[in-house]
């Protein structure tokens, strides 16, 4: 994902277009500052409410989803990760983990699972229970019920969203997701993250069962397939721990 080239059958080709992590252009940068300024579409929303202390970047409403979407089921990771039952195998700071999943990119889960498939230091102190980690696990509904509407909204906005901007109907806009995908790094690097996020969120629910209400373990079980919903899902459902 970070180089532009790959060695394929004896050849070498293009992994991903655009370029790479270290010559990223000025247009990429200026792209990301727009995005983060559109961050859960609040200031587009605000502005469209008449409220224009500050203005949106417009951006074309397919990279605004793409990028709103990912950010979302980000946001819905955290208390995921901080009722991992294997947390105690990983040593370093899972807020940490988290900002860099939600500031960088969600590369940074691949070594986490695999250092929580180890067994337990027994000489380990167990971890401790950051601010953080204290108010994620406690609002888990609450961001449940956020990531899931700005997920949903990200898709609807793709589509549907500056409808008076010349951004064209639903097929010119999914033909721009076809083209935006294939030809920009940075929707290759949002589809890495959605690829990374549909297996590790099945697996990690499924390792964690035991933390949803007991009524509800069968449910959270067969919805954790479902991308997005399912983490929503185990969120919702999540019993609440007393100190």
């Amino acid at each position: 994902m970070l180089s532009p080239i790959a060695r394929r059958r004896g050849r070498w080709s293009r992994a991903a277009q655009g370029d790479p992590l270290w010559a990223i252009s000025q247009a990429t940068i200026t792209d990301l500052v727009g995005l983060s300024l559109n961050f859960f579409f609040i200031l587009p929303l605000i502005n469209s409410a008449g409220v224009h202390l500050l203005e949106s970047p417009v951006m074309h409403p397919v990279a605004e989803g793409l990028f709103n979407f990912v950010i979302a089921w980000t946001l819905l990771f955290a208390p995921l990760l901080f009722t991992d039952g294997r947390r105690d195998r990983y040593q370093g700071s899972l807020d940490i983990l988290w900002g860099c999943q939600m500031f960088l990119t969600n590369t940074f889960l691949i070594p986490y699972m695999a250092i929580r498939l180890n067994d337990v230091d027994k000489n380990q102190p167990p971890p401790q229970t950051s601010k953080l980690s204290s108010l994620m696990v406690r609002g888990a509904s609450g961001v449940g019920i956020t990531g899931g509407l700005v997920c949903i909204l990200s898709i609807v906005w793709a589509f549907f969203g500056r409808a008076d901007a010349d951004f064209g109907g639903v097929l010119d806009r999914w033909q721009y997701a076809q083209d935006y995908v294939l030809t920009e790094r940075l929707a290759y690097a949002f589809l890495w993250d959605i690829l990374l996020y549909s297996i590790f969120q099945p697996w990690l629910i499924g390792d964690n069962l035991q933390n949803a209400k007991p009524k509800t373990t069968e449910f959270v079980n067969v919805a954790r397939f479902i991308p997005v919903l399912g983490i929503v899902a185990y969120l919702l459902c999540l019993e609440e721990k007393k100190d």
